[in-house]
């Protein structure tokens, strides 16, 4: 070969050839289908720079965003029985466990953590959708009731995160025994005098809304979240009537009293800085 063939040609080739693009570089907006860039859309914590829509954030990221300098403690969740009714149905419930573990680097659906919100003290147990649709189970439950417990210790705000389509159905019975569990965590926390904040996302529907997620003493929603105990068709086809447009989104429920605000998500932290700091005084 030739010094041009094994030099000279690599070289040019190297210099003209077009630099492949990280797959992870550009994100679709899932409203507008517009395509935001990866840096911009952590910068402003997954939310659309061209039509404000709330992407789903990182159960991670966002408990950094919200604590102080984005330093928190994870508290450890009692563990459960793996498959207590031996369900099965295109898969069997452990092969769906362990591969939303290995998806997720998480045991289960929900990450309770402790550290400080402008100095005040809190607690935040926080979903994770992308874990079986951020379903209930015995393990959330488990989640909610020692970040309750936690809280509570530490003379803590708790704050809840849910984003969640409900019980797990997996778990049927026992599933839903976690709404009344949660729903005495809850009223501990308030017994002890400490504030009890839910901050809605999308979605925040089934067992999850129709228990702890909606007994906050302030509750925050994010913006475009649907909110509500069931699917519109269902709940229109079993009341058969019509039902008003966009009905279970956090803008209908503040504007007919069910939510106390909507707040775009970067500037949820300080909000919840000036609420605690009304509802703690002299704690942080």
């Amino acid at each position: 070969m030739s010094w041009f063939t094994t030099f000279v040609r690599p070289k040019i080739n190297a210099l003209i050839r077009k630099k492949e693009i990280p797959d992870n570089l550009w994100h679709q907006c899932t409203q507008c289908e517009q395509m935001v860039f990866h840096k911009d859309l952590v910068s402003y914590q997954y939310v659309c720079r061209h039509c404000n829509h709330h992407m789903r954030i990182p159960v991670k990221m966002r408990l950094e965003t919200l604590f102080d300098q984005g330093n928190y403690e994870k508290i450890s969740v009692p563990s459960v029985p793996l498959d207590p009714l031996k369900f099965k149905d295109s898969k069997k419930y452990p092969d769906r466990l362990k591969a939303a573990r290995v998806d997720t680097s998480e045991e289960d659906a929900i990450i309770v953590a402790e550290g400080t919100i402008g100095g005040y003290p809190v607690v935040i147990a926080a979903f994770d959708f992308s874990f079986i649709g951020g379903s209930m189970g015995m393990a959330v439950g488990e989640g909610l009731v020692r970040g309750a417990e936690r809280a509570t210790e530490l003379k803590a705000a708790y704050i809840t995160i849910p984003s969640s389509g409900g019980a797990r159905m997996q778990e049927g019975i026992l599933s839903l025994m976690q709404m009344p569990r949660s729903i005495i965590a809850v009223e501990h926390v308030k017994e002890a005098g400490l504030p009890y904040i839910p901050i809605l996302t999308n979605p925040t529907t089934g067992g999850v809304a129709a228990s702890f997620a909606m007994l906050g003493d302030i509750a925050i929603a994010e913006p475009g979240a649907i909110i509500g105990f069931t699917g519109a068709r269902v709940l229109q086809e079993t009341i058969r009537h019509a039902l008003p447009p966009g009905f279970q989104s956090a803008e209908f429920q503040f504007e007919h009293g069910m939510v106390d605000m909507v707040t775009p998500r970067p500037e949820i932290r300080k909000k919840l800085i000036d609420i605690l700091g009304v509802l703690m005084g002299k704690r942080g």
